[in-house]
């Protein structure tokens, strides 16, 4: 969420969940600097049969080069449309760490967004994503989707532009004629500006079309099926591949899950109570700790955060290079934490700084969230690739009356987050280009098994997203997680990543949840 209020959804991403999560990231990155076996320099595509105009894509042979610490680089290249190939191609980006054993096939892994890079999950964090099984047994493959990061991207601001769309501040009470009013100014200009700078890619950035993309991979990486890692919007990614291509389906896994049959307003709502209750968690866990900024009962130190967005918004912090702290980047630095329990005493240390008048560590980790530099550059486009991606994946409505019935719902639900997640629609009701269709349940059916898995108090994508797509998949087989985080594999318990590794090295699929 920014200061102007019209990019309320959270990301749903893996790798940016929190400064001391990336850390850890970095720390645990282990590309192999030598290969136990020799990898070819070139792919062999799986010659399926296609339509004519598609079979340019689907036969071209992706060469590999090395790219530093043992990873290997290549560029395909797919149909801007997919709908009418002849419209113009894109460029999608990958990188891969081959097998270190006796190799089963690529594993191809999405964290999320959407916007996050894979690329950039393999290249740099590949044992935070996967572990030295899965690394054993697969090509592990990271790609950027369409329009994200080192594929052909969306492109929208400069980094002075970025900085004020994502930061300034509306000078008007929020939810008024007025405030709307500016805010569909915000996000009209800033679409404007991402269609003039990305051109006719910025209508197809959708996930159907990345789905399709993702099946181009599988065979020209030589693949006859599927095989996937998907966290948190990759879930959704991975679920709609399977609607599109079930018979080439062949061990998914999709953690963190998203409902596919959701409305914009619902996974607001939603995402609303799960970082509320994420908050609630951590406030508990603070009151019994010995350097907590609260006091009180958990239902006090709420309300001690309510009346800290309140007062920056009445009262705005000044940071040291100048920038001014409203709710909206404090909420950005609330709940950036939020997604990991081992980011919790960050969370704490910037309370501290914000209660004694402090900006700077609040804006520290809004600009982590937001992938800002010190410098004030930006490392990526997630921020313009996340938006662009949503608003042609969601119908949106930004009827006052309509929003401000939902601001209402959503603040009953979740008093404290839910205030500040409203008005959503603003961002993409005026986008250039109009999601078409309906967002339904996806079923897939004749696909092989599928594990979704769910945290039992994930914030960002709430357990009952998984529940709900674990049971509209026909094959799909849910794997609860009794924890707190956004997503559980390789980072919860040992019985979530046995299960996974047995599925995906194994073919093996519980007979019901583990309960892990």
């Amino acid at each position: 969420m920014h200061q102007v209020k019209t990019r309320t959804r959270r990301r749903t991403h893996l790798l940016a969940t929190s400064a001391a999560i990336v850390a850890v990231a970095l720390a645990l990155s282990g590309c192999s600097g030598f290969f136990q076996q020799a990898a070819p320099s070139t792919s062999t595509p799986t010659g399926e049969s296609v339509e004519g105009d598609l079979e340019p894509f689907y036969g071209q042979v992706l060469a590999w080069e090395n790219c530093g610490d043992g990873l290997q680089c290549s560029t395909a290249t797919a149909p801007l449309n997919w709908d009418d190939p002849d419209q113009g191609e894109i460029e999608l980006a990958l990188v891969r760490q081959v097998a270190t054993g006796d190799r089963i096939g690529s594993l191809l892994v999405n964290p999320g967004g959407p916007g996050a890079s894979g690329y950039d999950a393999v290249a740099t964090s590949v044992d935070f994503v996967t572990d030295d099984k899965l690394q054993a047994g697969f090509d592990v493959v990271g790609f950027d989707p369409r329009g994200v990061g080192r594929s052909t991207p969306v492109s929208c601001y400069d980094d002075a532009d970025m900085d004020s769309f994502l930061y300034d501040i509306i000078d008007a009470p929020r939810g008024t004629d007025e405030w709307i009013a500016k805010s569909e100014t915000v996000s009209a200009d800033f679409g404007a500006a991402c269609s003039s700078s990305t051109g006719a890619l910025l209508e197809y950035v959708d996930t159907e079309n990345a789905a399709r993309d993702l099946d181009l991979l599988r065979a020209t990486l030589g693949d006859e099926k599927l095989n996937y890692l998907g966290y948190s919007y990759g879930t959704f990614l991975g679920a709609t591949y399977a609607e599109l291509y079930p018979d080439n389906v062949g061990r998914l896994v999709l953690d963190g899950a998203l409902d596919p049959s959701t409305s914009n307003f619902d996974v607001t709502k939603t995402q609303a109570v799960g970082f509320e209750n994420a908050l609630r968690a951590y406030l508990g866990a603070c009151l019994e700790g010995a350097e907590c900024p609260f006091d009180g009962t958990v239902d006090d130190a709420l309300g001690t955060v309510a009346a800290l967005l309140a007062s920056v918004d009445a009262s705005p912090i000044a940071a040291a290079d100048g920038r001014e702290l409203g709710s909206g980047a404090l909420l950005t630095a609330i709940i950036y934490p939020l997604y990991s329990q081992s980011s919790w005493p960050v969370l704490s240390e910037m309370f501290t700084a914000v209660m004694f008048g402090s900006a700077d560590e609040a804006f520290s980790l809004a600009d982590g969230y937001n992938g800002r530099n010190a410098d004030g550059s930006y490392r990526d486009n997630s921020t313009e690739a996340f938006l662009s991606i949503n608003c042609m994946d969601y119908a949106y409505n930004d009827d006052p009356a309509a929003m401000r019935a939902q601001a209402a719902e959503i603040s009953a639900a979740a008093p404290i987050i839910g205030t500040y997640l409203s008005f959503g629609d603003i961002g993409c009701a005026n986008w250039p280009y109009a999601f078409e269709g309906e967002r339904e349940p996806i079923h897939a059916a004749g696909a092989a098994p599928i594990l979704v898995i769910g945290t039992t108090n994930d914030p960002a994508t709430p357990y009952v997203w998984a529940q709900n797509l674990a049971e509209q998949l026909d094959s799909g087989q849910l794997v609860t997680y009794e924890g707190e985080g956004h997503t559980a594999y390789n980072k919860s318990n040992q019985c979530v990543n046995d299960t996974v590794d047995a599925y995906l090295l194994e073919g093996t699929v519980p007979a019901t949840d583990p309960l892990c």
